[in-house]
């Protein structure tokens, strides 16, 4: 998607989101409290529409994404030590990433105390319901076992995402060993990729329609109860604060530490070197975008080997996103906690492994974090509507999010350089 075309989805879902702030703010007054509730059903029926077309296209693009992320790296067999210790680096700080997003929204709990702003008058089928018990019940066996199914058709069309980015990885992994014979499915996986990129492209162009339906149903359900819309800001307002909290502390502390301990630099100093790929990357909120400015800056600005760089950034922007792990980490425990849907550290665990793998090959996807989330709510079973609580903030909170993912690579690259340098 051109940066055009991104532009104009950007600019419509913030028209969208001042328009449902406006329906929901002026709605009561304007309207007898039955037609805000037909206000409310259509909004409802948008955002079903808009989560429906995500969950369409979601098999498909993880199934792709993944694949092609793996057949990027070459025959896994010849990675050799650098490439190991690249990847090793992006999964160690991937992981950092989403323990102190879970940590952070555990402890602060934005979410708790809503569970009746958002259950009034929300009916869950009892599929989903089933599900989310099944999710509930889970045990160490139980979630050994989810990394497998007994037919990767029957995971595919079920939806069970663990089973389907663990057969894609290993899947992945065999074509890069096959030489020349393999050449041929890994063109059709780049091609699928392509097409799911395009089709995601065409879903974005009714994003500002859902997420305006998305938002009236939620903070419109809110209204129609005492004091309900009071409580729903304050809970996305704690909720963004978590978020950014949280994103600051893994940029401005694990990261430096990271940069310090393990890549030798002075992080104040390299952080200065690749501010202006940080700012670029706030400004545009996408790390394909940045990815130009990121290595300018790290060859020119910090002094890391074009070898460094040149091999560890694309990768980084491939698979290395520690921003969007921590948020949707945060994010799926805040829906959680604003259900009143109890999350045991085995679903935790569950929650921690589905985030680390979905991000691999998904930076590539516009608006990654909002497609991931659908991916992840699906996997630990959560419903797919909690997302209407988020995005009204979901574009602002993108740009640190992405941010954070290159500052994350940038530190990255001189660690690289250091094994290069000094093995």
């Amino acid at each position: 998607m051109s940066s055009r075309h991104s532009n104009l989805i950007l600019a419509g879902i913030v028209a969208g989101l001042v328009l449902a702030a406006a329906v929901v703010v002026l709605g009561p007054r304007a309207l007898s409290a039955d037609g805000f509730r037909r206000v409310v059903v259509v909004g409802d029926v948008l955002g079903q529409f808009f989560l429906l077309a995500l969950r369409m296209i979601i098999v498909p693009l993880v199934l792709a994404s993944v694949v092609v992320g793996i057949t990027s790296l070459g025959d896994v067999r010849r990675i050799g030590g650098v490439g190991l210790r690249t990847i090793g680096f992006y999964v160690g700080t991937t992981a950092l990433a989403v323990t102190l997003g879970v940590l952070v929204v555990l402890v602060v709990q934005p979410g708790v105390g809503m569970e009746h702003l958002v259950t009034q008058g929300v009916e869950i089928d009892d599929a989903r319901m089933a599900n989310i018990r099944a999710k509930q019940d889970i045990n160490f066996g139980n979630l050994l076992l989810s990394f497998l199914s007994v037919n990767i058709v029957q995971a595919l069309a079920s939806g069970d995402m663990l089973p389907i980015i663990v057969f894609a990885l290993v899947f992945g992994g065999i074509l890069t060993t096959m030489g020349e014979r393999g050449r041929p499915l890994i063109v059709l996986f780049e091609g699928l990729n392509e097409a799911m990129m395009k089709f995601i492209g065409l879903v974005m162009w009714i994003a500002p329609v859902g997420i305006f339906g998305l938002v009236v149903a939620k903070f419109g359900e809110a209204t129609l109860q005492p004091g309900g819309l009071g409580g729903m800001i304050r809970g996305v307002g704690m909720y963004t604060g978590t978020v950014i909290g949280a994103l600051l502390v893994h940029g401005v502390v694990t990261l430096p530490l990271v940069c310090w301990l393990l890549a030798r630099r002075s992080p104040l100093a390299y952080a200065g070197a690749m501010f202006p790929a940080i700012l670029t990357a706030w400004s545009t909120a996408s790390s394909a975008a940045t990815l130009p400015v990121t290595m300018d800056c790290v060859e020119n600005r910090a002094g890391v080997s074009r070898k460094a760089a040149g091999f560890v950034l694309p990768l980084g922007a491939t698979i290395n996103m520690d921003g969007t792990a921590l948020y949707l980490a945060l994010a799926v425990v805040f829906i959680a906690q604003a259900y009143g849907i109890e999350l045991g550290p085995l679903k935790v665990l569950l929650l921690f492994i589905t985030v680390t793998l979905a991000s691999v090959g998904a930076a590539g996807v516009p608006q990654a974090g909002l497609v991931l989330m659908v991916i992840v709510l699906n996997a630990v079973g959560l419903p797919i509507e909690g997302i209407g609580l988020i995005l009204a903030v979901d574009w602002f909170v993108d740009r640190f999010r992405t941010a954070v993912n290159i500052w994350g690579d940038s530190i990255g690259a001189a660690f690289i350089e250091r094994v290069i340098c000094h093995p």
